[in-house]
C-alpha cells in the first residue's frame, strides 16, 4: 500500500492547524539554525587539525634543556 497525494494532504492541513502557520515557521526557523551552526561547527573542526603537533619532539626538547 502505497501513501497517495490525498493521504499526504490530509496529515499537512492538520498539521497547520494543529500547531499553526507561525509556529511551524519558527520551527523551520530553528532547524535552519542548527543545521548552520553544525557546519559551521565542522568546518571549524576541519581547520584546526591543518598543522598537528608532535607531542613527543616537545618531550624531548624539554628533557634535553635540562
Amino acid at each position: 500500500m502505497s501513501i497517495g497525494i490525498w493521504q499526504i494532504a490530509i496529515v499537512v492541513i492538520l498539521v497547520v492547524l494543529l500547531f499553526g502557520r507561525g509556529k511551524i515557521s519558527s520551527l523551520m526557523g530553528d532547524v535552519a539554525k542548527g543545521i548552520k551552526s553544525f557546519k559551521k561547527g565542522m568546518a571549524s573542526d576541519v581547520t584546526d587539525d591543518v598543522d598537528p603537533k608532535n607531542i613527543s619532539d616537545e618531550n624531548q626538547d624539554s628533557n634535553n634543556k635540562e
